[in-house]
């Protein structure tokens, strides 16, 4: 009689039993020809239900392990191909390594209280009862119209970008838009990315499978020289990171001309930390004086809102908008409706231009404590600060003869977790060295008294 352990699975019974009649069937204990117990019988000694067995009888009858002879009974099939490997299980992804900084400074993270969570609460309550089987629908591959035409309403009033809600593009992050771009303008082009500049976009276009070239800065960001050869250039003109340079507009007419002086050349516009300018009024956009098509806009709401409100989008001219209906437009919008509907009723009743108010209180108020505490510590005099008024990092430029690798780990014994400039360099410059990135948004400022005072004992910033 067959005797099989099935207390101990955690799937259906039958599943359990025929997983192990399969496995005797092809490990040959049961043998072509050999007859199986009735299924009354085969119950009664495995102390299951009589269908538990017929159910497991029948899968194995459809998958061809057995036969049957009407008023005789079950019998084992001739199977070919010999045993079935043992499926192992998979080893758990490793975590990531959750270590114990004091402080963290090379992520933006957001602190609960800064996240408008009542008036976000509100407007999702509004939309389920507003919008209702509409949530239900599948959303236009560009995004949701209300949510167009709010963006577009927000980079009329703030950027200075009078762009029609048919020229924007909704996806679910940068990194997909970033793609989809690739797609559109082609793999056959060069691009161009900046050095030093956000690793992650250079990763992205190489992982596609595209020509990537990275082109170096000067104090006015890329140089139009520097893209013999090159197709379409990614920049941040508005606030560069790490570097924090912005592009003045002679250089913007420069890149501009660079990009109208040859069929296909396409300037990618990455509004970088655009919103967050603490000193004087926000830089106009290159698109905005664009008058020949050239310019792709893009932006984000994971800096401004939160990382986890996975919507960006992209304001491409309208003939390109007009290339991706018609060469990409079987996709399927990536972001959910009910995320868009509420996204857009957050931009457009007043609630952004309100969170980012206050944002920007807040994260000047991070930024000078930290500041505050740089400039009275016993190393003040072998430290620069520099770009301390747009975006959410400033650089702190270290007089050492240290390399970059010590002062991160001597940082790392203070509790301080921090990257250098040289560490988003491709190839970097003797000027790069010796400079940290500090990110402050998510610092907590209670602790900054006693950090610094903990890096006063391990750094000695004397040359």
């Amino acid at each position: 009689m067959l005797t099989y352990d099935l207390t101990k699975t955690h799937g259906p019974m039958y599943d359990a039993l025929y997983r192990a009649i399969r496995a005797d069937i092809l490990g040959g204990t049961l043998a072509p020809g050999t007859k199986l117990p009735s299924k009354r019988a085969l119950a009664e000694h495995l102390k299951i239900s009589k269908v538990t067995v017929e159910t497991a009888y029948n899968q194995l009858l459809a998958e061809g392990y057995l036969y049957s002879r009407e008023k005789v009974g079950y019998f084992v099939e001739a199977v070919t191909g010999g045993v079935i490997p043992t499926a192992q299980p998979l080893s758990p992804a490793p975590e990531p390594r959750q270590e114990d900084w004091a402080a963290d400074l090379t992520s933006n993270l957001l602190p609960e209280k800064a996240f408008p969570f009542s008036v976000w609460a509100k407007l999702m309550r509004e939309v389920m009862l507003d919008y209702g089987q509409e949530l239900l629908r599948p959303v236009p591959i560009c995004g949701a119209t209300v949510l167009r035409q709010a963006i577009a309403g927000y980079l009329h009033d703030f950027r200075s970008m009078s762009v029609s809600p048919e020229q924007i593009l909704v996806g679910a992050g940068a990194d997909f838009l970033y793609n989809l771009l690739i797609q559109l303008l082609g793999h056959d082009r060069v691009y161009a990315v900046e050095d030093p500049g956000y690793s992650k976009i250079r990763r992205v276009y190489e992982a596609a499978g595209v020509t990537c070239r990275a082109v170096p800065l000067d104090g006015d960001g890329v140089i139009p020289d520097s893209l013999t050869g090159a197709n379409v250039v990614h920049l941040s003109p508005s606030h560069h990171f790490p570097t924090g340079i912005v592009t003045p507009i002679g250089r913007r007419q420069a890149l501009i001309s660079w990009a109208q002086a040859a069929e296909g050349r396409y300037i990618i516009e990455d509004d970088y930390d655009s919103e967050f300018r603490l000193a004087g009024r926000p830089i106009p956009t290159m698109q905005s004086i664009d008058h020949s098509g050239r310019v792709i806009y893009l932006n984000s709401f994971t800096k401004s809102i939160a990382p986890s409100i996975r919507i960006s989008y992209a304001v491409l001219p309208p003939e390109l908008m007009g290339q991706f209906r018609e060469k990409l437009g079987f996709y399927a919008c990536t972001v959910p409706s009910f995320e868009q509907y509420t996204l857009a009723r957050f931009l457009s009743r007043g609630y952004f231009e309100k969170h980012l108010s206050r944002m920007k209180k807040y994260y000047r108020e991070q930024r000078d404590t930290l500041i505050a505490a740089l400039e009275t510590a016993a190393f003040r005099d072998s430290i620069e600060i520099l770009e301390q008024d747009a975006g959410l990092h400033f650089l702190l430029r270290v007089s050492t003869h240290r390399s970059d690798e010590e002062l991160k780990a001597l940082c790392a014994r203070a509790g301080i977790r921090v990257n250098c400039l040289s560490d988003h360099c491709l190839r970097p410059r003797e000027s790069d060295r010796h400079c940290l990135v500090v990110a402050y948004s998510g610092f907590d400022t209670k602790k900054a008294p006693s950090l610094i005072k903990r890096l006063e004992e391990l750094l000695s910033f004397s040359p």
